[in-house]
């Protein structure tokens, strides 16, 4: 009885090894196209891109671990939606600030303005997407502690945003502070238009030769600083 009742416990932990071994290659492949991305030259950006988007949709379809626990869903909306609210209010204490500092960018225009930030503002979704619908769930299978998963995936975020000094250190702070939340509600939408709210008033407060418009990666080292530049172009 004792060589059966070890074989079969021998057996239960094979699909969660294979699970666990598979949660890491799926982040390692996912996470090295997003480095070339951001550490590649313009000129193939765009092609690694389409591979980095091509790969995570490709391994988040095989791997689908269903709309609810992804937080993509309506349920808990209003109930995390004060994420939102806390996010406006030190965006208006920012403004405030940075307009007393003279260092306020405001695009000249309502229409100029949605130019400027509506593309930032789905990337900032499909960024949250990434920190917790594909690495944080999977950094769970991992780790068993939540406190853990939740730390990795903030420093796997904030690498990303290397090495611009601005962006790393909030990023990680950011990271931290989201994904206790999203395993709290498993909604991903406010944690989105929070995102947006933080990224485009670091955008218009920021200095653009502080953050370098908020470039990382090579971007970050190429940057030239022009005075008419406006921020996420």
């Amino acid at each position: 009885m004792g060589s059966s009742a070890t074989s079969d416990t021998r057996w239960s932990q094979l699909p969660a090894a294979r699970s666990r071994r598979r949660a890491a290659v799926e982040m390692a492949v996912a996470y090295g196209l997003i480095l070339a991305v951001v550490w590649s030259p313009r000129a193939y950006q765009r092609w690694l891109w389409w591979l980095a988007a091509g790969a995570v949709a490709y391994i988040t379809a095989i791997s689908f671990d269903g709309a609810k626990a992804m937080g993509l869903r309506g349920a808990n909306f209003l109930r995390s939606s004060w994420v939102i609210g806390v996010a406006l209010g030190m965006a208006a204490a920012a403004i405030a600030v940075a307009a007393r500092a003279h260092t306020l960018r405001w695009p000249p225009g309502f229409l100029r303005f949605v130019e400027a930030y509506f593309a930032y503002t789905v990337w900032s979704f499909v960024q949250q997407f990434l920190l917790q619908g594909f690495f944080l769930l999977r950094f769970l299978r991992l780790f068993p502690a939540r406190r853990w998963a939740a730390f990795f995936a903030a420093a796997l975020f904030a690498l990303a945003h290397l090495p611009n000094p601005v962006l790393t250190p909030i990023t990680f702070l950011w990271g931290l502070a989201a994904c206790p939340i999203f395993l709290r509600y498993r909604n991903l939408y406010p944690l989105a238009l929070a995102h947006a709210v933080f990224g485009i008033t670091i955008a218009i407060t920021v200095p653009g030769h502080v953050d370098h418009n908020m470039r990382v990666g090579l971007g970050y080292l190429t940057y030239v600083h022009r005075a008419h530049n406006l921020p996420l172009r």
